[in-house]
């Protein structure tokens, strides 16, 4: 079986599924398409605009998965160990809840977070695609960077009231991450679960806002996402999102 994982540099979810394959040991090939053009791409190869999206080969047939979650259902399909759903019926449904929070809630607020910050400081975009397999120089980037910013705020509805709003919002969220690792449904990064590897990865991402960055301070899930996840590129200058 061939693995192809389609994914754009520094997404949290792509970040948890290549962690996902890591950890189960299966190798894959990447494709990074770049934003935000991968939309469109990603809606004709797969049906949908997201990413991370993967195709299976082998014994003559072709399989699609797009969305992290659906992949990582797959991913456990293929390789049972180590596994990413706990095998007691009630500890797996207070995963999938976590796991499914992390995406639907958590996943949304970085993004606002992010692409709001990137329109006041487009020249930040720099930072943030060191390590891509994109081959743009500095000068394109930001050349680029108030463009993609201008369509991804639109695509991602990252207003300013929507920013101000979900500032407010992540003492709160990050409240419910703490607990949920203090009744341990989360947060053993030696032995990392769905959720740890949905949610964390979110947080890795917002803590390369520096407006953000005091929010998460000593909190055991910001020790948690530094453990799980490598430090990730890019840095967001503090004065970048509104104050609340």
């Amino acid at each position: 079986m061939q693995l192809k994982l389609y994914v754009i540099h520094g997404s949290p979810p792509c970040a948890a599924i290549e962690k996902a394959l890591a950890l189960k040991g299966l190798a894959y090939d990447k494709v990074e398409w770049p934003p935000p053009l991968h939309a469109a791409i990603q809606w004709l190869t797969f049906g949908a605009r997201t990413v991370p999206a993967l195709k299976l080969s082998g014994n003559g047939g072709l399989e699609k998965i797009s969305g992290s979650r659906a992949i990582m259902r797959r991913l456990e399909q293929l390789e049972p160990d180590p596994p990413l759903f706990p095998a007691d019926p009630g500890l797996r449904a207070a995963v999938v809840d976590a796991e499914t929070w992390g995406d639907e809630v958590l996943q949304p607020l970085c993004r606002t977070l992010v692409w709001r910050a990137m329109l006041r400081s487009p020249d930040a975009m720099v930072s943030y695609s060191e390590g891509s397999r994109l081959p743009l120089p500095a000068g394109a980037i930001r050349l680029l960077a108030p463009g993609i910013a201008r369509v991804e705020r639109v695509m991602n509805d990252a207003t300013e009231d929507a920013a101000r709003r979900d500032l407010q919002a992540l003492p709160g969220f990050l409240d419910r991450i703490d607990a949920w690792i203090a009744a341990r449904t989360i947060g053993d990064a030696a032995r990392p679960n769905a959720a740890d590897l949905q949610i964390f990865s979110v947080l890795r991402l917002l803590m390369t806002l520096a407006d953000v960055r005091p929010m998460l301070g000593a909190r055991p899930c910001a020790g948690v996402a530094r453990a799980l996840f490598e430090a990730v590129p890019g840095e967001m200058p503090a004065g970048s999102l509104p104050t609340v």
